[in-house]
């Protein structure tokens, strides 16, 4: 059976009213949460592995839990190159 290619499914925090506000924000301040989520995703995945290896499975489940949802919610926020362009040509028109 073929997965569903809608957006929503691939990345299930796209339906929680919480990430449509965050969209809402200006794209240079989508572009510094996503970076600093891809660092907690980072450091969580790590954590996790650690954990993993120490034999302590309940904590290497929240800590993989913490990664998943920082990488889904960063690539939800994260602005694309058509919105950071035309906000440079926006700042440029303005100036």
């Amino acid at each position: 059976m073929d997965r569903s290619s809608r957006p929503e499914v691939r990345n299930p925090v796209l339906a929680l009213p919480a990430v449509a506000r965050l969209l809402t924000l200006q794209p240079e301040l989508r572009l510094a949460l996503s970076d600093v989520l891809r660092d907690l995703y980072l450091d969580a995945k790590v954590r996790a592995e650690k954990s993993w290896t120490r034999k302590k499975g309940p904590l290497a489940v929240y800590w993989r839990a913490v990664a998943v949802y920082a990488l889904h919610i960063s690539r939800a926020v994260r602005p694309t190159k058509a919105e950071l362009r035309s906000r440079v040509v926006d700042l440029k028109a303005a100036a």
